[in-house]
């Protein structure tokens, strides 16, 4: 590669190589800098659609939930949606769990635990598998899909959430940083 010269009328400047490189840098520090951002928003975003549906399905907030239905009045998180809306080949194995206590708890501590999680940018990883498998079985709920022969916003939400377990998404916006810091996170990193 040759230096190119650049003439104008008060000065010359000479572009070396590795100039035009540590320009380069720059532009991509720049794009890393705002990718990091536009994940930690994605990250923030998610965990309030997790977070909210726990509160939602806990107080009954009027949104899905009614307020006659929220669990803390004995209404059962996981008995509508399991019991009246599910629909193809899981159907029967979807309405036999259908207001199971055990189902209600594992649903409402999945919903709150990766809310929490994915908003305080901690333990990305757990919260993204659980977040995943949690949205993969809500997926195989309503097979096929009612817009699309495979592919609805569970699925899609689950690829952002592998997206944010591969890339430290925490650490922007959250309190992923702290988080790696602790000697039990560092000794199993499995906990980012």
């Amino acid at each position: 590669m040759t230096a190119a010269t650049h003439h104008h009328p008060a000065t010359t400047t000479r572009t070396t190589p590795a100039a035009v490189r540590a320009t380069d840098t720059v532009t991509e520090t720049t794009v890393q800098k705002a990718t990091r951002y536009v994940l930690a928003g994605l990250r923030l975003a998610l965990g309030w659609v997790f977070l909210w549906a726990f509160l939602d399905k806990l107080f009954g907030l009027g949104r899905a939930t009614p307020a006659a239905n929220a669990w803390i009045d004995g209404g059962s998180p996981t008995k509508g949606f399991l019991g009246k809306a599910v629909s193809g080949p899981f159907e029967g194995f979807y309405h036999s769990i259908a207001g199971a206590a055990w189902a209600d708890w594992l649903f409402m501590i999945g919903l709150a635990g990766i809310g929490i999680a994915l908003i305080a940018g901690v333990g990305i990883r757990i919260a993204a598998a659980a977040g995943s498998l949690l949205l993969v079985l809500m997926w195989t709920a309503v097979l096929p899909p009612e817009n699309n022969p495979f592919m609805d916003d569970h699925l899609i939400y689950a690829g952002i959430l592998a997206v944010l377990a591969l890339t430290a998404a925490g650490n922007t916006l959250g309190l992923g940083t702290y988080w790696n810091r602790l000697p039990i996170v560092q000794k199993l990193p499995w906990l980012k």
